[in-house]
């Protein structure tokens, strides 16, 4: 079968772009780039390029269609919100071309992907969850500030909003409060880039992921690991992870929400498990996840699991892996040292690691650990992860930065 693996900068696309060729199936890597690192793997047989979701959804969506179109039957895997969701609203468009998506129904992708939503569900369950209250206007925030229990964390309802014209958006990272003017100067940032933020209580403990590839609710493939470093301290994915069995207390809660959801696909549900081992939920992501190439090491091939579940309906449980598996992303290890040095971020409440400590962690090295994009008989994803990080990712940064800096001076809330 043909697979079109999008967002091909991904840590997760070089990892089904491996896993995929392995199985026999021949990979088309797209990107919004004119090269993308997944597209450099000895698995790629072919690249293209498609607009940017951010810049036009429609001509993105229509120049995935075309690609789909060259071979009926073309499995589409979008690795990120940014292509998945305007890829599920006009799914009408992929199937019109004779290609295939492993997806739920579109409501579905909707309410997965907005956190208010999920945290109801997760009530709902009797599954434990932070405090946690919306703003939606400066009014709002001055009107909480006072009220809330210190610390919180400031999160962007949605990672990929919708913007008057049709395109997308990032909105971005949290932000971290520890008193009332901490809250409103986090506010006026966040609302520059998000319609609505959620302000929960800050919870202490450990983050840990269930992921899970499901058929209309009911799993199939599972997988867990413990992260050993994030590449930001205050939390965001792993650069660093162990492969272990699911806790059963995640275990539960996680296929609860995901049958509730009725949930297609591949699928991570977060926590932060507390010192006492009560997991708190935090929010479902559902796509592939960036440390993909640990759980694939590990035994649990998600990427060919998916494909077959296309091509044949369904797939027989496939639920045993190694654990003790090591995986580490190189590039996510020395943005983590830099974040670590550069010290915790203003209202930061948990605990932060130690500089020195931090440098022996990372140049020690681990024995038997394989590593998200390089291998020694695909070594070329490696050198695209640094030059995509250089050339693509900090120019764009950039960028923005100077377009907030140039908002922010038009536009300053007053403080109280």
């Amino acid at each position: 079968m043909r697979v079109l693996v999008l967002d091909g900068n991904e840590n997760q696309a070089v990892a089904c772009v491996r896993s995929l060729a392995r199985a026999g199936h021949q990979v088309s890597v797209g990107a919004d780039t004119n090269w993308s690192k997944a597209a450099w793997s000895r698995g790629c047989s072919r690249a293209f390029a498609y607009p940017a979701p951010h810049d036009d959804t429609g001509a993105f969506v229509a120049a995935v269609a075309a690609e789909a179109a060259r071979e009926p039957g073309s499995l589409v895997l979008p690795m990120t919100e940014q292509t998945t969701l305007p890829l599920s609203l006009d799914r009408e468009a992929i199937g019109g071309a004779g290609g295939r998506l492993v997806l739920p129904p579109h409501d579905t992708v909707l309410r997965a992907f907005d956190k208010q939503e999920t945290m109801r569900l997760a009530q709902s369950l009797g599954i434990d969850v932070p405090r946690t209250i919306t703003l939606a206007s400066e009014a709002d925030a001055h009107r909480h500030a006072a009220t809330l229990r210190y610390p919180v964390v400031l999160k962007p309802r949605s990672s990929q909003e919708y913007v008057p014209g049709g395109t997308l958006r990032a909105t971005g990272a949290p932000l971290y409060a520890r008193d009332a003017e901490g809250l409103l100067r986090a506010w006026s940032d966040l609302e520059q880039r998000c319609r609505s933020v959620l302000v929960q209580e800050f919870v202490e403990g450990t983050g840990v992921g269930y992921f899970a590839l499901m058929r209309e609710g009911e799993l199939r493939a599972e997988f867990a690991h413990r992260r050993l470093r994030d590449v930001r301290p205050t939390g965001s994915g792993s650069s660093l992870r162990i492969s272990t069995a699911p806790s059963p207390r995640v275990r539960e809660r996680a296929l609860a929400m995901l049958k509730a959801l009725a949930w297609h696909g591949v699928a991570m549900v977060e926590f932060r498990v507390r010192a006492d081992g009560t997991p708190v939920f935090l929010e479902v992501n559902g796509r592939f996840w960036n440390s993909l190439a640990l759980a694939v090491y590990a035994g649990a091939d998600f990427p060919s699991l998916v494909a077959r579940l296309a091509a044949d309906g369904d797939v027989a449980r496939a639920t045993a892996y190694r654990a003790g598996v090591r995986c580490r992303w190189w590039l996510g290890d020395v943005r983590h040292l830099i974040e670590v040095w550069r010290g915790a971020p203003a209202g930061y409440p948990g605990t932060f690691p130690r500089r020195l400590r931090t440098l022996a962690s990372i140049l020690t090295p681990g024995r038997g650990t394989y590593h998200d994009n390089f291998t020694l008989r695909d070594p070329l994803p490696e050198l695209g992860d640094w030059l995509d990080f250089f050339v693509h990712k900090v120019r764009r940064r950039a960028a923005k930065g100077a377009a907030v800096k140039v908002w922010h001076a038009k536009r300053r809330p007053s403080l109280p």
